[in-house]
């Protein structure tokens, strides 16, 4: 990026100069600056995409202390390494893998992601962002979270390349804003949504990246069944016509029954208890009896229908949810009753990323 940074700050400063005298000439010489500028913010965007590309730091003095003691280091190591060129080299080919960190490579030394995995949850914080694989390099995603950088790392790692379906189950900022993340370098075949678009600024944002991208945007409503390869789903909720207006977005959640091969999965986006109550005496009620994985609904909030935990009864529970959120979640009544039914609880503030291997009795979670 240095070689834009010249024009960009001359180009700059000439613009800022002329502006008192001559503003015509001024918004030339700004336009201009606009191109080396904006390559110095893709080069940053790129980079801070990139797995490696950031380094949770302590922000106070000892964070400080270290970073002092880091650079002196580095400056001695340095200098030493200036006479060695091979050295030099493998330490930049070194750094070079740790920050790109590709996920062939990631795989064989972290373990992450699992081979076979069928189903993962990203750790994307407070938020929703979860995979269904569906074939090589091919991914459906339900849901994006709240940070772009975070679901792309997600999405590297997991070695999404394509995603024939992305389902955004609800338009709250914690489950649509970081779509450019998962659209970035992509392949996206269509987009599905709920039919209750609220809140507004948040359906428009989702529209307008699709219409960017060529992408169609259809609309989820119960009954509809679908397949790729060895994963089927069914949308069990929103009902196309609904008796009651949803009291929330929440309660207008896309809700799918997934099986992959023999596996069951339950995704209940943010389904408040009315809509909950609902889908437990539906005509889909017997369908869900003793699913092997369930994604909680609302983050493991203390909202939950008794009734339909009692009934889906799953091998094992996942909440998607942030360290030290403000919210309280999951609700500790939540996850008792879960337990109770005999699930095993994960949760991604505490265990990492989560990813589903397995069938039947062979079912497992691995953490990241």
């Amino acid at each position: 990026a240095e070689i834009a940074v010249a024009p960009a700050t001359v180009l700059g400063f000439a613009a800022l100069a002329c502006a008192p005298v001559a503003m015509p000439v001024a918004e030339v010489l700004a336009r201009c600056a606009r191109w080396p500028a904006a390559w110095i913010a893709w080069v940053a965007r790129t980079g801070a995409a990139l797995p490696g590309g950031g380094v949770d730091w302590p922000g106070d003095w000892t964070g400080a202390l270290l970073l002092a003691v880091v650079t002196a280091v580095l400056v001695l190591l340095g200098r030493r390494l200036l006479h060695r060129p091979w050295l030099c080299a493998a330490c930049g080919l070194l750094l070079l893998v740790a920050v790109v960190q590709p996920p062939p490579l990631a795989r064989v030394l972290t373990g992450w992601p699992p081979p076979g995995w069928r189903f993962a949850m990203c750790d994307v914080g407070q938020g929703d962002a979860t995979v269904l694989a569906a074939g090589p390099g091919a991914g459906v995603v339900v849901d994006a979270g709240p940070d772009s950088r975070r679901v792309d790392r997600c999405l590297r790692a997991l070695g999404v390349t394509r995603v024939p379906l992305l389902v955004l189950t609800h338009f709250h900022a914690d489950h649509v804003t970081g779509l450019p993340g998962v659209l970035r370098g992509r392949r996206v075949g269509e987009i599905e949504t709920t039919v209750y678009e609220e809140p507004p600024e948040q359906a428009a944002f989702v529209r307008r990246e699709a219409a960017r991208r060529g992408i169609p945007l259809t609309r989820a409503v119960a009954g509809e069944e679908r397949r790729t390869g060895a994963l089927a789903w069914q949308v069990l909720w929103p009902p196309a016509r609904p008796a009651v207006a949803p009291d929330g977005p929440n309660d207008a959640s896309v809700t799918l029954l997934v099986r992959s091969g023999s596996l069951s999965l339950l995704l209940l986006g943010d389904l408040e208890p009315p809509a909950q109550q609902q889908l437990a005496h539906s005509p889909d009620a017997a369908r869900l009896a003793r699913v092997d994985i369930l994604k909680v609904a609302h983050h493991g909030s203390a909202y939950q229908d008794p009734e339909l935990t009692r009934l889906v009864s799953p091998r094992a529970a996942l909440i998607s949810v942030g360290v030290g959120n403000t919210y309280g979640h999951p609700s500790p009544r939540t996850v008792a009753a879960l337990r109770a039914q005999g699930a095993t609880v994960l949760r991604t503030d505490r265990d990492g990323a989560l990813a589903v291997t397995g069938e039947g009795a062979g079912v497992r979670v691995v953490r990241d």
